[in-house]
């Protein structure tokens, strides 16, 4: 769609309480439609530029400030370099915490794509970009690949993504990225589940009660062996040890019901009771 009206907006969702901020399309591809619920979040500012839109976010609950931005990544070489210069602008522009989403038309490693053969200038332009802002680049649950196309989809690559910034990743508790079913388009759909937000910072800890857990050695090997990774032995120690991360905390959450945040309740009412 060319150009989005309020009315076509607001058919999408939450009546008057919907804010949004849109890029329009070029021609097939390109659009851009950022939406928020005011009751949720206060928008602050908003940076609409060639290839994305950023937005300046107050959580009204909590006065947490950050920044999201959504994209589309250009497929022409030229112009995804711009791309990062003016995501680079954003950060100069505010220093706050940042999570950007968006179809990025590049993946990073060879196994993110099917017909992958060697690394490419545009790969390593990409990971060079995530490594100078230090993103967080978590793994993807439910699957490997967010695109299908070419005959009988026989193409797959994972073009989709969520990227955070350490400090982002410091105040929000599990966040995680999955696939959902495919609907007609050529996409799969992404869900992110932030989990709630941190008052401080509370490091990654592993539990030693977990290896009393039925069944929990069998699934940590199964974890480690699904993992894929190429490169150097120390960066892919260091990937699968980011998404045994990932795994540990969805499982931690699903099957414990987040057993870090119980023990912390706990010893909080000790510390209570004893004078």
């Amino acid at each position: 769609m060319k150009e989005m009206s309020d009315r076509i907006v607001r058919s999408l969702g939450i009546g008057r309480n919907l804010g949004w901020v849109s890029l329009d399309a070029r021609g097939s591809t390109g659009g851009v439609l950022v939406m928020w619920d005011k009751r949720v979040l206060e928008g602050l500012e908003a940076e609409v530029g060639s290839f994305y839109i950023s937005c300046r976010f107050r959580n009204c609950e909590e006065g947490f400030v950050w920044v999201f931005s959504g994209l589309y990544g250009p497929i022409n070489g030229k112009e995804r370099r711009e791309l990062w210069e003016e995501l680079a602008a954003v950060k100069g522009l505010w220093s706050d915490p940042w999570c950007i989403v968006g179809d990025f038309n590049v993946v990073r490693f060879l196994v993110e794509t099917s017909n992958g053969r060697q690394m490419s200038t545009t790969m390593r332009e990409f990971s060079g970009f995530i490594e100078e802002f230090e993103f967080v680049d978590p793994p993807l649950g439910g699957g490997t690949f967010t695109w299908s196309g070419g005959e009988r989809g026989s193409l797959k690559a994972r073009l989709d993504r969520f990227l955070f910034s350490g400090d982002w990743e410091e105040r929000v508790s599990g966040a995680m990225q999955f696939l959902l079913p495919k609907p007609v388009f050529d996409h799969w759909p992404i869900m992110f589940d932030c989990g709630g937000m941190r008052t401080g910072k509370s490091p990654f800890r592993f539990e030693n009660m977990w290896l009393r857990v039925e069944g929990f050695m069998d699934k940590f090997k199964e974890w480690w062996q699904s993992y894929s990774f190429r490169g150097e032995p120390s960066f892919v120690l260091a990937k699968k040890l980011q998404a045994l991360k990932y795994d540990l905390k969805r499982w931690n959450k699903e099957a414990l019901g987040n057993v870090t945040i119980r023990k912390d309740a706990a010893l909080e009412k000790l510390d209570y009771w004893i004078v």
